[in-house]
């Protein structure tokens, strides 16, 4: 009779641990609710900043666009690409000229050949006083090579220039009656004169088009992936094939303008450059616009360009003469 009320209690006893036993995880789990909403709300916290910082990082200037690379772009979209470069060019540079101040086929060829290994704002600032004093073929050819010199000195390499002009002045009375040769074959028969001289003054002494390419034509076109060559007669032949032999001559004025204006060498305005949809090397230089802008040069700056004696389009877009030899 003893043992049944004992029973009993335990038995109590056992179901109020059970349903103890039961409530207690139905405690516990709100709590590891709160924790987990807790550490819901730190992280959002953590997260909050990011996203007040978002609207700051969108004024930031980013990349304008991703264009094929030549592993991906076939030939079609390059030549598309490369002429939709030159029509912007175009656009921004519509009185882009050959930067060298000259007069004449001579004068051009001349100065051509002492702009190696120099500015042509250099050159420009030497040849008034060198073609005073010998201003045909003649003149120069009987020329005292000392004196010559000495007005060459500024351009640097003054001694191998002044046998260069003093040669071809000799090649062009003798074999071309004193008259600058309009045919390349004939061109680069002259002392100094190379394809790069050749084409240059073809296609502005001559209006024969060809592609002049200068250190700055050969950085944009392996900037803009247009050839992968490093030899200028290379270089020449893969950007010719991109485009009608017709804009050979203005193409290579917008390119060496635009390299000489806003495409620098050590850091291009990435910033403030009009075809930077269109670049693949875009980021290489400086993106913001602010910054990107004081780098510009010649008329894009408000600074002086190359040449004394500009074209009345480029003044009347800004551009500003650049002053002598010797001057301020």
């Amino acid at each position: 009779m003893e043992d049944g009320p004992a029973k009993r209690v335990t038995a109590k006893q056992t179901s109020v641990k059970q349903a103890s036993a039961k409530k207690t995880p139905a405690k516990k789990t709100p709590a590891k609710k709160a924790a987990v909403k807790k550490t819901a709300a730190v992280k959002k916290a953590v997260v909050a900043p990011k996203k007040a910082a978002a609207p700051v990082k969108k004024a930031t200037p980013v990349k304008p666009v991703a264009v094929a690379s030549p592993r991906s772009e076939s030939h079609t979209a390059l030549v598309r690409r490369a002429r939709r470069i030159n029509r912007e060019l175009a656009e921004v540079y519509p009185y882009a000229h050959p930067e060298l101040d000259f007069e004449n086929s001579f004068q051009l060829v001349v100065a051509t050949v002492l702009s190696a290994q120099t500015t042509d704002l250099r050159v420009n600032q030497t040849t008034p006083a060198l073609f005073a004093k010998y201003p045909t073929p003649e003149d120069l050819a009987v020329a005292d090579p000392e004196e010559v010199e000495e007005i060459l000195r500024p351009t640097g390499f003054f001694r191998a220039k002044t046998k260069s002009v003093i040669g071809l002045s000799k090649a062009l009375v003798e074999n071309f009656g004193g008259e600058v040769p309009g045919r390349l074959e004939d061109l680069v028969k002259l002392p100094g004169v190379g394809r790069k001289t050749a084409f240059v003054v073809l296609g502005n002494a001559f209006g024969r088009p060809g592609i002049t390419v200068d250190t700055h034509f050969q950085r944009l076109v392996r900037r803009w992936q247009w050839t992968t060559e490093t030899e200028p007669d290379k270089i020449e032949a893969a950007i010719g094939a991109l485009f009608p032999k017709s804009d050979w001559t203005m193409l290579s004025h917008h390119v060496i303008f635009h390299g000489r204006r806003i495409c620098h060498a050590r850091k291009p305005a990435c910033g403030a450059c009009p075809i930077a949809p269109l670049c693949p090397a875009y980021g290489e230089g400086e993106t913001d616009p602010d910054k990107a802008t004081k780098l510009l040069k010649y008329e894009k700056g408000g600074f002086p360009g190359q040449r004394l004696k500009p074209p009345q389009a480029y003044l009347d877009a800004g551009g500003k003469p650049a002053p002598p030899l010797g001057a301020g």
